[in-house]
């Protein structure tokens, strides 16, 4: 059903107007996302044919955040208890 849906929206968008996609999965993994192989390589056909493809690699700025505010909690925690102990 989703990817019937997805494929409607982008036929109809199709060479009238621009569509910007971001995904953490490759074009060849997007069969394993919609599960239909026709529908998905019927909407590659078009998101494809007049695309520019940018491919940007590296980590995540909310994982970096995440790790970072998890370390502060640790370091609060770890302050906390040291206090307690006094």
């Amino acid at each position: 059903q989703g990817a019937n849906l997805f494929f409607q929206l982008i036929a109809r968008r199709y060479e009238k107007v621009s569509t910007v996609f971001t995904s953490n999965k490759p074009f060849s993994q997007w069969n394993k996302v919609f599960a239909d192989v026709t529908i998905v390589s019927a909407i590659l056909d078009r998101v494809l044919h007049h695309c520019t493809v940018v491919n940007i690699k590296g980590g995540s700025y909310r994982l970096e955040e995440r790790k970072e505010y998890m370390k502060q909690k640790q370091h609060i925690v770890n302050t906390l208890f040291e206090q307690g102990q006094a």
